[in-house]
């Protein structure tokens, strides 16, 4: 299960994290949200000792959405020692972010 993240706890949960980061910015009316948020929640489980998968409601969380220029959603930030590594924007198969979170670790 994914951890939800907010303009609050951001800096602490994300930036400041030893292990690498995937920060998944959604909204409850996006339809291919909804199909990215079950692959995050599987990958949540299956790197839970290797890395912190998260996810950014966009709507309730301005700040730190328009911090990373966040336009399209779902988009899927991957960080690492604090900055950003790489990104995924739009829905693609699970392999896709298993490959980029496994390049960081």
């Amino acid at each position: 299960m994914a951890l939800e993240v907010t303009d609050k706890n951001f800096e602490e949960v994300v930036i400041n994290s030893d292990k690498p980061v995937i920060v998944d910015f959604w909204a409850a009316w996006c339809g291919p949200c909804r199909m990215v948020g079950p692959i995050i929640d599987e990958i949540g489980e299956e790197f839970k000792d290797k890395a912190i998968v998260t996810k950014l409601d966009v709507d309730n969380n301005p700040g730190t959405t328009m911090r990373f220029g966040i336009r399209n959603i779902p988009t899927v930030l991957f960080f690492k020692n604090g900055k950003i590594a790489d990104k995924q924007i739009g829905a693609v198969p699970k392999s896709n972010f298993v490959s980029k979170l496994e390049a960081l670790l």
